[in-house]
């Protein structure tokens, strides 16, 4: 819950904006400088879809960190690298599923995200049995909190659960995304960095990653959307809302000077 006067307008113009909007909406926003933060329906639970793709990138490199794995490791005949690249940037299912069951498949990843402290996510199905399915509109398998994945992302930043290294492989990866242009993406000044990871399914549309602010410093956000109809002009318009807040020049100034106090 935001605290701060600018953040509390922030999160009711958010709550606005969403409220004229069809469908459901969960946001969770995590400023990475100062740990500031906002969410509307953060503690809801939504279908990941394909952000959960995040998660068997994280659990692969944390192996390979442990020396247990490498990236030139090949996986279903090829590097694990360019398998994991197909996986982030082009969003390949089947090449989700190699990963998957490379590192020992949905159970291992649930106990790493819960020997993390990662409350709030559940892995249960391959994304070949996930799109077997249907029903993801009321889903309870699958399923993320904006906050518990913003939380996921800023650990993947803060390097408590990946090396720098790893991380930053990943990142590079988000940061090349193709399937999301229309979402988080397509509202921000030209030249914006953006690193995300986006997830689609029948009714359900989301963009997950960080944002880079124009001094700099980067912001966590988690975007889930499910029903109604133009849920990717919704989550451009929501990115777009975070964006000016978070790169607001008086509250960066502010920022700042508290780090000096």
């Amino acid at each position: 819950m935001a605290t701060s006067s600018d953040l509390v307008t922030l999160e009711n113009e958010l709550r606005t904006l969403v409220g004229g909007r069809s469908g459901e909406y969960g946001v969770a926003a995590l400023d990475l400088r100062d740990g500031a933060s906002v969410a509307v329906n953060g503690d809801i639970a939504f279908a990941m879809a394909s952000t959960v793709k995040l998660a068997i990138a994280a659990v692969f490199l944390a192996d390979v960190d442990a020396g247990r794995r490498s990236l030139d490791d090949h996986v279903a005949g090829r590097p694990a690298s360019g398998v994991m690249e197909l996986m982030i940037v082009r969003s390949d299912n089947q090449a989700a599923d190699q990963l998957l069951a490379a590192v020992g498949g949905p159970g291992v990843v649930q106990q790493w995200l819960d020997a993390h402290g990662f409350a709030g996510i559940r892995v249960d199905r391959t994304i070949a049995q996930l799109l077997r399915e249907r029903g993801h509109l009321a889903d309870v398998k699958d399923v993320a909190t904006p906050i518990a994945m913003v939380a996921l992302l800023s650990r993947l930043e803060d390097a408590t659960v990946l090396t720098a290294r790893s991380s930053g492989f990943l990142f590079g990866l988000m940061r090349r995304c193709s399937t999301g242009t229309r979402r988080i993406r397509a509202l921000l000044p030209p030249g914006t960095t953006v690193e995300d990871k986006t997830g689609t399914l029948d009714g359900v549309t989301n963009d997950v990653g960080f944002i880079t602010m124009p001094d700099g410093h980067r912001v966590a956000i988690a975007i889930f959307a499910r029903g109604g109809r133009d849920r990717q002009p919704g989550i451009a318009a929501i990115a777009r809302l975070v964006y000016d807040r978070f790169a607001d020049t008086t509250r960066n100034a502010l920022a700042v000077f508290m780090d000096l106090r």
